[in-house]
This record gives structure tokens, C-alpha cells and sequence, in this order.
């Protein structure tokens, strides 16, 4: 038989509710691959003791023997990402400063897959409050990739996409603000997706009308983990009043490469150079899009046709609009400002410094880009870009500061290809693409749906795990 550890969420839910394994063996199956595992990687923190999630699970197991299921997830082990609330653990960002800040309460999607019957272990590392697609920081230390851990993991759902990518976990939830979901899959061979903004409420936290950027969802190694956990996770809350009504209907989703059939794909590429891209990252992206192109998809090269520079300058206006308070209200704790990380200091110092008018202009400026990308989608079904613009990078170095001859004037710069749903509030999908051609790294390419068209990039990405699905099956080597 299979090894428990090896299987998906899916595949697990059914052994379980067909009763072939108890919750009690998979539960002590994956804390003996973490107890293995993340010694070298670093990717779980705050794990609960083994001895209360065994009685978890037990629990579980008398839970079913009664006849009665929470749902799909039931007896199944989950590391929360430490951006969010989970009773019990606390929530430190991955921060010195909230060290021990123990919640009160769930936030919505970890009460959600509580819901479905998870049980939840521990948190998932990530950088410092979220910023940097780096998960390093100076409380539980770097997550290294999952293929190499000489070179990061990608974040900030960094320690969730290790976990999983080393059957740590079965499935993963993160967060994706500037691709925090997205760069992670994209460099340890997994799927992650950006909902539609509001398909997945937030928190809630301290504001519910501006702090529209940031988004949870999925991580998975097969897309029907991927939709069943974003159907989990969505659905309106009425304490989040722009969330979207209603979760997805994802029973329609066929697994077979059919939808490709007709796709029209707009390929932007580096979009006419705008992008500083590392040499190899546009090849291997245009290999997914062929296996697309010979399913018969039409794919087509296009530009943006926007000022990408003006929606660089809009992003900056909007990323420290919303970051800086966050930074702001940690800093009447003691010894905060020497303690946390310099990039988060910046983000507030050029905060302190916005005017509202120059924040209503940004605010224009991305509502005229979201009108431009709905005449966009006039023409064609999905727009295609890297999901990074550089290959995993050392762990021991903060950020890239070059790219070719093109100098990173930001501290995430380099992860500019992702703002683009994230200004427009669409759906968006990492697909693993493929991986460097002498360094077992892997790379993803993005696919960018409609409004609300997630269920629909779902499907386009169904329909690719079948076209490739032998090759998707590699895994990285054992430690």
C-alpha cells in the first residue's frame, strides 16, 4: 500500500470514510514524516504535543464509528498559516514582537476547515508580518526549498508550500498579497491559487472597506485538493461585507484535458521587457504553454496594453496604504522598532508619508486598469505571465538586488509579475511549468481568470494536470 503521507487530501478523506485507515494511523503516520522532515525544513512551527493531536484523532475516529462526519477534511492534519488565527496556537507573523500572542478566536477560514473536520497541528513559517516572497525570519528561523535547501522556498506561504511539497501535509492553506500563494507553488512544483477578490473572506481584522488586497486560499499537489479546499474556504461572512455570496459549485469540474479544446490564452510574457526576467523562466513557462497549445488551446503572444510602470507606481501607492498601519500599530510594543525587520520599517516610514489625494489617484488608476482588463477578456479566456521573475535564490541573501543589468530598486521588485491580479482583484493560478535546466529548481506559470472566474480557471487548470499528469508526478528527493 501507498504510504499514507503520500496521499492527497482526496484520497485520504476517502480511505477514512471508508474506514480502511483510522484517523489515528494517519495522524501518527505524518507526525513521523514531520518529526523526519522538518528538522531540515524548517516549514511547521509551534507544533502542538503529539499526545493531544493523537487523542484529536482518536476522537475523530469514535466520531465516525457513531456515524457521524464533519465533512471531507474529517481526522485530517492541518498546519494554519501563522497570518491567521487558530485557538490554541499563537499568531506571531513570524514576528519577535507577537511572539505570544495567543487569539481568541478562530479566524473565518481556519474556522471553515475546522468546520470540515481538520485537526489542526501547528502553524506554517513565513517571513516577517507577511513581507518578502522570502520565508525567512528571526523568530523560528529560514525555510528552505523543498528541491534544494541551499535556495528559498519562495513565500510568504513559504513554510506551507514545504510542508506540503515534503508530504508534511496532505493540503495547504497560505495567504497571497503580492503572490504569496502563487510564488511558493511556483518553486516547489505545487498548485496555489489566488481566489477572486472577496471569494475568501479575511479575518476579519481591524479594517473591513480598505484592506482589499490580501487574500487566503489553497495550496494543493493536484487541483481537486485545490478546489475542494477553496470551496471550504469561501463564501460570504457578513463580518466581511464586500466578501462574495455563496461558495463555489465546483462538482462540474471535469479532469481531462477537454477544456483546452479552443482556450484562447494572451502569453504577456515579460511584457515587451518591462519585466527584468532571469534567462530560462520564459522558456520553460512557454513548454506548459505548448502542452496547452497541443491540447488545443490557441495561444497567442499580447501585450498588456496599460503603463506598467504607472501600475508599478499605483502599486507602491496601494501596498503602503495598507501596510504601514499594520506596522503602525505594532509599534507602541516594546522594543519594536528594534526588532522588526528593516523592509517593514520602510513600508511605514513612505506610509507616513502619503497624501490622501495621492492615495485616491492610485485608487483611480486601478479602476481604470480593471476596466481596461474586462475589454481584455473581450478577446481572450486567460492571460498567461511567469510566476516569478527569478530562480530560487540563496537562502542566506534577503532579497535579489539584480536581475541581469537591471538593478531591484524595491525589496520586491522582483515579484512585480504578480501585481496584476492582485490591483485587479481576479483570480489567478500557479501551474507547475517546469524547473531550471541544471538545478533541480522548479518554476510555475500564472494563469490570470475573469471576474469571478474561478471555478473556470479551475477548470483550465484540471484540464493541464491531466495533459501533464505523469510529469506532475515528480517529487523531490528524500532527506
Amino acid at each position: 500500500m501507498t504510504h499514507l503521507t503520500d496521499l492527497d487530501a482526496s484520497a485520504l478523506s476517502h480511505l477514512i470514510h471508508d474506514r480502511k485507515v483510522s484517523c489515528a494511523e494517519v495522524m501518527q503516520a505524518f507526525l513521523e514524516r514531520i518529526s523526519r522532515q522538518n528538522p531540515v525544513f524548517n516549514a511547521i512551527v509551534n507544533l502542538a504535543p503529539s499526545d493531544s493531536l493523537m487523542s484529536e484523532a482518536r476522537a475523530a475516529d469514535l466520531a465516525l464509528a457513531r456515524g457521524h462526519s464533519h465533512g471531507w477534511l474529517h481526522g485530517i492534519p492541518q498546519a494554519i498559516k501563522d497570518t491567521a488565527h487558530a485557538v490554541g496556537f499563537p499568531s506571531t507573523q513570524g514576528s519577535q514582537v507577537l511572539a505570544t500572542q495567543m487569539p481568541l478566536s478562530d479566524s473565518i477560514m481556519t474556522a471553515r476547515m475546522k468546520a470540515a473536520g481538520c485537526i489542526v497541528i501547528g502553524k506554517t513559517n513565513m517571513p516577517e508580518l507577511g513581507l518578502g516572497s522570502h520565508t525567512f525570519n528571526t523568530l523560528f528561523g529560514a525555510t528552505p526549498n523543498a528541491w534544494d535547501t541551499s535556495v528559498s522556498a519562495g513565500g510568504s506561504s513559504g513554510g506551507a508550500a514545504v510542508a506540503l511539497a515534503q508530504r508534511m501535509l496532505p493540503v495547504a492553506d497560505g495567504s497571497d498579497f503580492m503572490g504569496s500563494l502563487r510564488n511558493p507553488a511556483g518553486w516547489n512544483h505545487l498548485f496555489g491559487m489566488r481566489p477572486s477578490q472577496g471569494r475568501v473572506p479575511n479575518g476579519p481584522g481591524p479594517d473591513v472597506w480598505l484592506d482589499q488586497l490580501g487574500t487566503e486560499g489553497p495550496l494543493a499537489r493536484s487541483v481537486r485538493d485545490l478546489a475542494r479546499l477553496l470551496a471550504t474556504q469561501s463564501g460570504h461572512d457578513r463580518r466581511h461585507p464586500l466578501s462574495i455570496n455563496g461558495s463555489i459549485d465546483i462538482s462540474g469540474l471535469q479532469y481531462t484535458p477537454d477544456a483546452l479544446e479552443g482556450l484562447r490564452l494572451g502569453w504577456l510574457g515579460d511584457l515587451n521587457g518591462h519585466l527584468a526576467v532571469e534567462p530560462g523562466i520564459l522558456e520553460v513557462c512557454e513548454d506548459a504553454l505548448h502542452a496547452m497549445l497541443q491540447a488545443g488551446a490557441i495561444v497567442e503572444p499580447m501585450s498588456l496594453g496599460w503603463d506598467a510602470q504607472a501600475l508599478w507606481e499605483c502599486w507602491l501607492v496601494w501596498r503602503r496604504a495598507l501596510v504601514g498601519p499594520k506596522v503602525e500599530a505594532l509599534l507602541h510594543l516594546p522594543g519594536a522598532r528594534e526588532k522588526l525587520k528593516p523592509e517593514a520599517l520602510w513600508e511605514h516610514e513612505h506610509a507616513m508619508a502619503l497624501s490622501c489625494m495621492e492615495f485616491h489617484k492610485a485608487s483611480q488608476r486601478r479602476t481604470g486598469f480593471y476596466h481596461h482588463l474586462l475589454k481584455v477578456f473581450e478577446t481572450v479566456d486567460v492571460l498567461a505571465l511567469p510566476v516569478a521573475q527569478v530562480w530560487p535564490f540563496p537562502i542566506e541573501q534577503r532579497w535579489p538586488r539584480q536581475i541581469g543589468n537591471r538593478t531591484m530598486d524595491t525589496y520586491h521588485r522582483w515579484m512585480e509579475c504578480t501585481i496584476y491580479a492582485t490591483l485587479a482583484g481576479l483570480p489567478a493560478i500557479s501551474l507547475p511549468a517546469g524547473f531550471h535546466p541544471h538545478q533541480p529548481w522548479p518554476m510555475g506559470i500564472q494563469l490570470i481568470g475573469k471576474p469571478q472566474g474561478d471555478v473556470a480557471l479551475l477548470q483550465v487548470a484540471a484540464s493541464y494536470e491531466a495533459v501533464r499528469r505523469e510529469w506532475l508526478q515528480q517529487r523531490p528527493a528524500a532527506t
